[in-house]
């Protein structure tokens, strides 16, 4: 396996845990935010789709058919109307994904590129260097997601054949809590 066909299987692996954070969710948990700042599941979904459109698309001069959802004065990429459905967004996350595999299947890993974003040379760069970028840029928003799915329903993990969970038993977690609350509330008492 290449440096390219690694790097394009990492980040394929991180769309589809980000995108396995909707299953079995209907539309208002999907979308309802969780944090102050408005942070929601669909809302990372339709991000990411639109980051990695941008990216792989007008940096290498392939335009996809498709506008992207982004507004910085109303941050439309980081949410959903109520007028997009959770199956809209879904196809337009495969759309990105299709569009991006193509790019990555058509250049080469050196094949350069320009982010018209990025401020002077460093907005010269390379497939190689868009896809650290976009799987580093999808494992963040997954992790956002694993945390946004377990305050909705309490699932964690990446289902519970998830090899990275120790337990999926809700008292086994309840104790490992209490037992972190105690640590931090004796560490603090300690530092006054």
């Amino acid at each position: 396996m290449d440096h390219k066909e690694q790097l394009h299987g990492y980040l394929k692996v991180r769309r589809a845990d980000l995108l396995g954070k909707l299953d079995g969710l209907g539309e208002y948990d999907a979308r309802r935010p969780l944090v102050p700042t408005g942070t929601n599941l669909i809302g990372l979904i339709k991000h990411v789709a639109s980051t990695q459109l941008g990216y792989f698309s007008d940096v290498f001069g392939r335009p996809a058919d498709r506008p992207i959802a982004w507004d910085m004065t109303t941050d439309a990429d980081m949410w959903a109307t109520a007028d997009e459905s959770l199956a809209e967004i879904i196809d337009f996350h495969h759309y990105s994904n299709e569009q991006t595999d193509a790019t990555i299947q058509a250049l080469d890993i050196d094949a350069p590129g320009r982010v018209p974003w990025w401020p002077g040379e460093r907005g010269n760069v390379t497939l190689h260097q868009i896809l650290v970028h976009m799987t580093v840029e999808t494992s963040r928003h997954a992790g956002h997601a694993d945390i946004l799915r377990e305050l909705i329903d309490g699932s964690v993990g990446n289902g519970p054949n998830d090899p990275n969970i120790s337990t999926t038993d809700a008292a086994h977690w309840v104790e490992v809590h209490d037992t972190i609350e105690r640590a931090a509330r004796e560490a603090a008492g300690r530092a006054v």
